[in-house]
């Protein structure tokens, strides 16, 4: 029986929705149904992508386009779902939300009447999904409540699966352990090898740090833009089972944009800025007119010359980690895009003992 999934942040949640589902379902085919909504290092134009951004979709049902391996974003914007279509094991649908939360329960419902599905799993890596909202460190609520949203709005029997509670470094887990309940599994190594291959390639940090953490890595490790390490634990390989009901009782944001039925993706953004007090859509935007939308492409050969010296410094700076993620250290030695693939070859093939699939480790 095919089993429908939602990849509630988009992007890398797709890696982490599809190996959720292995551990949950073993090889039933998936549809996984996910925005393609990026950081600006993959696609350089703020904001989510509709399917007018894409070319080569096919329908998957009458609001919700299939990506596949043959799909393409239109220049300037960038997508990783084309290619993670080609790479994992599941049907990719597109979600577009600029007709708001009911523009996403229409698509969800056509989705479940499709696949006549009993329950859809929404999969969110690392719980900002069930921020309360006021959270200093939270960072992106809005697809995630989106979505919640939509489920609830779209009357389907929808469960959250939240899988490495604090992995996506927003809120961090000691903050929701009190309130994840006990309904939960622990994935495994074996879970993680229809994902591995993915993280050749694609940037995702949160994705990986669970695919580490149900590897079997503990301790610290660092990642990009907060400075901080996270803390990869027993609870970073668990994934537990939240009724939608309890989202919305905690995600003040959720429960907002289910009252509130936003037609379009503005009005879901002005409910943003009411409840939690600021637009993480209007922080790409600022970030992209301060930054550009450039990435650079630099000398590999230079960031290998200097790679000791800043492990060095990184060792310094946080004492008890152990790991960096592969993204992390690229952009610390001043490399994204393809040029970040390949200090990542060089590195996992010069120093093997280093290697702690999918992350570097900080010392031999």
């Amino acid at each position: 029986m095919t089993q429908l999934l939602v990849a509630a942040g988009g992007g890398g949640d797709v890696i982490g929705t599809t190996l959720v589902h292995g551990a949950i379902s073993g090889d039933e085919p998936a549809v996984v149904l996910s925005y393609s909504w990026e950081r600006l290092v993959v696609d350089p134009i703020p904001g989510p992508r509709s399917g007018w951004d894409f070319t080569g979709l096919r329908p998957l049902t009458p609001h919700v386009s299939q990506i596949t391996a043959d799909s393409a974003p239109i220049a300037p914007a960038g997508s990783t779902l084309p290619r993670l279509a080609g790479d994992l094991p599941i049907t990719l649908g597109l979600l577009d939300p600029y007709d708001g939360v009911r523009g996403l329960a229409r698509q969800i419902a056509e989705a479940v009447e499709r696949y006549a599905v009993d329950e859809v799993k929404v999969v969110d890596v690392g719980g900002d999904v069930f921020a309360r909202g006021d959270e200093p460190t939270l960072l992106s609520p809005l697809p995630d409540a989106m979505v919640m949203a939509a489920c609830a709005t779209a009357g389907v029997n929808a469960v959250l699966y939240l899988a490495g509670p604090g992995l996506d470094c927003e809120i961090p887990e000691r903050d929701l352990a009190a309130d994840l309940g006990d309904d939960s599994f622990a994935l495994t190594e074996q879970d993680t090898r229809r994902v591995d291959h993915v993280f050749d390639w694609h940037p995702s940090e949160a994705s990986a740090l669970l695919a580490a953490a149900a590897r079997g890595l503990r301790g610290g490790c660092v990642v990009r833009d907060t400075g901080l390490a996270v803390e990869l634990s027993d609870v970073s390989a668990r994934v537990y089972r939240i009724s939608t009901e309890r989202v919305l009782s905690r995600n003040r944001l959720a429960r907002a944009l289910h009252l509130s039925g936003n037609a379009d993706l503005a009005g879901a953004e002005r409910t943003s800025l009411e409840v939690c007090g600021f637009s993480e859509l209007q922080r790409e935007r600022d970030r992209a007119l301060l930054h550009g939308t450039g990435s650079p492409d630099g000398s590999v050969e230079h960031a290998l010359r200097g790679v000791d010296s800043w492990l060095e410094r990184l060792r310094e700076e946080h004492r008890d980690a152990q790991y960096v993620t592969f993204r992390a250290a690229a952009e610390g030695l001043g490399l994204t895009g393809s040029a970040a693939q390949r200090l990542r070859t060089r590195l996992i093939r010069e120093r093997p003992r280093q290697y702690a699939p999918p992350l570097l480790a900080l010392t031999p």
